[in-house]
């Protein structure tokens, strides 16, 4: 008898402190979820003007040089198809000749357009990433005027299901759009302070 008093005090004491414990401990504050799908904002008819913008001018920038390896492809094409056409009725020597002259083209539209794609990255890292700063300080500022406390990029991590309503992409990049004309370039970065 005496151990089953023990045991009920020892619950009851249990389920008093439990009880103490969960009235004074804060509750936990609600999450308020949204989603955006940042691929959208290179969309050429509903994108972030801005990235449009950008692309154009890199895309620009490097349509001669795209125009220039094409022709120079399209030539060393018509060398091949040249040599296969006269190789049963010239010299060896000349179809060696012509074959070598091939190939020291094709080694050069490889570097050319090895260099080209290399450049082409760099000048895209220039142009795109500051934008990118300024489009992910207007996203937080977005999310924080919203009361948005966690917010998914669908581009990154993939997303089973998700409730339309949680699909910010349009209503920021309209947004954005807005507050951010294509014409206008992103703000400067602030020096930091050591």
């Amino acid at each position: 008898m005496k151990v089953f008093r023990i045991i009920v005090a020892v619950a009851a004491f249990a389920a008093f402190a439990i009880l103490a414990q969960t009235q004074t401990r804060p509750a936990a504050p609600t999450a308020n979820v949204a989603i955006i799908d940042s691929s959208a904002f290179s969309d050429e008819k509903a994108g972030i003007g801005r990235v449009m913008a950008a692309m154009q001018q890199i895309e620009t920038k490097f349509q001669p040089l795209r125009a220039e390896i094409r022709g120079m492809r399209d030539r060393l094409n018509t060398m091949r198809a040249d040599i296969q056409k006269k190789r049963p009725v010239q010299d060896p020597k000349l179809t060696a000749q012509q074959t070598e002259e091939a190939d020291r083209l094709e080694v050069q539209i490889k570097r050319k357009a090895e260099d080209a794609q290399a450049s082409y990255q760099r000048d895209s890292l220039a142009v795109l990433d500051p934008l990118q700063k300024d489009i992910g300080t207007a996203l937080t500022a977005y999310a924080q005027s919203k009361g948005i406390t966690l917010l998914i990029d669908a581009n990154r991590v993939p997303i089973v299901y998700a409730a339309a309503n949680l699909d910010i992409t349009k209503d920021f990049i309209a947004d954005y759009n807005r507050t951010h004309p294509a014409g206008a370039a992103p703000a400067p970065a602030r020096p930091t302070r050591p």
